[in-house]
């Protein structure tokens, strides 16, 4: 019963895995069939013939270079620049007692309880007499904005699992409560930086509404907006568009990847006692 009760959890485990990549698979196989393909031979788990043709129009006769690139720019500026404030405010909620700090608490949670369409007309507002509108810098704004109140809550959780013993004996031996931040306390936060660094940098770089209200020209379009190009008034031309998403997965997948270490032994930080 015991083996039967393992085959039945690894299967359903391979089923859930199978489920969850089905989606990229179908990406994939799409970017990858001839446009005469795509109906002719209705659905099938691979297409009988294969072309890079797709991937050939999108990197050399569309924009979507350039969205690519806008899209890095806002999305590693956003992470790097909310993982930053979300740091210094999630160490002083953890560390520090003050009046208001529950209000402050408080106040972070609320920006989270709100839709995101309800807020595009005034923060267009409030961006536009500001020449923000149409600018990288203006969603990158809007962007730290919307992600500094998890990454705050996310960051301070780190902060909290932290013993202050290691602090204050640094501070004992001399160090100054920023050397002893940047000493011992930084060193142990990698893995809550680098979850909190990913977290930001995947719904920077998916985000859709804001780049489409507060973006006008194609030069500071980003990716999602982007691949709106590919719909026109009649039809949709699914193999270019299925490409630049199959392209849009590499530096994400990269990103990740760069900090997977740090991942894991976030994942792992408290799993064995002593």
């Amino acid at each position: 019963m015991r083996a039967i009760g393992t085959l039945a959890h690894r299967l359903a485990i391979l089923a859930y895995i199978a489920f969850a990549l089905f989606p990229l698979f179908w990406l994939v196989k799409v970017s990858v069939t001839p446009n005469d393909l795509l109906y002719s031979e209705g659905i099938r788990l691979w297409p009988s013939r294969t072309t890079f043709e797709h991937f050939r129009f999108v990197l050399a006769h569309s924009d979507f270079p350039l969205f690519f690139r806008n899209s890095l720019i806002v999305s590693l500026a956003t992470a790097f620049v909310a993982t930053a404030l979300a740091g210094f405010a999630g160490y002083a909620l953890s560390r520090f007692a003050f009046r208001g700090k529950l209000t402050v608490s408080g106040l972070l949670l609320v920006t989270q309880m709100f839709p995101l369409v309800m807020l595009v007309a005034p923060i267009f507002k409030l961006l536009s007499p500001l020449g923000l509108t149409n600018s990288l810098t203006g969603l990158v704004v809007v962007y730290v904005a919307f992600n500094v109140p998890f990454a705050c809550f996310l960051m301070q959780s780190f902060f909290d699992g932290i013993p202050r013993d290691l602090e204050e004996a640094a501070m004992i031996d001399g160090a100054s409560r920023f050397g002893a931040f940047r000493q011992i306390i930084l060193p142990l936060t990698l893995p809550g930086i680098a979850a909190t660094v990913g977290f930001v940098f995947t719904a920077a770089w998916s985000e859709m509404i804001f780049a489409l209200m507060l973006i006008s020209s194609n030069e500071k379009a980003t990716f999602p907006v982007g691949l709106l190009s590919f719909v026109s008034k009649f039809s949709v031309d699914f193999g270019q568009m299925m490409a630049a998403g199959v392209l849009a997965l590499i530096p994400a997948c990269l990103f990740f990847l760069l900090i997977q270490r740090y991942l894991v032994q976030g994942l792992t930080a408290g799993a064995v006692k002593g």
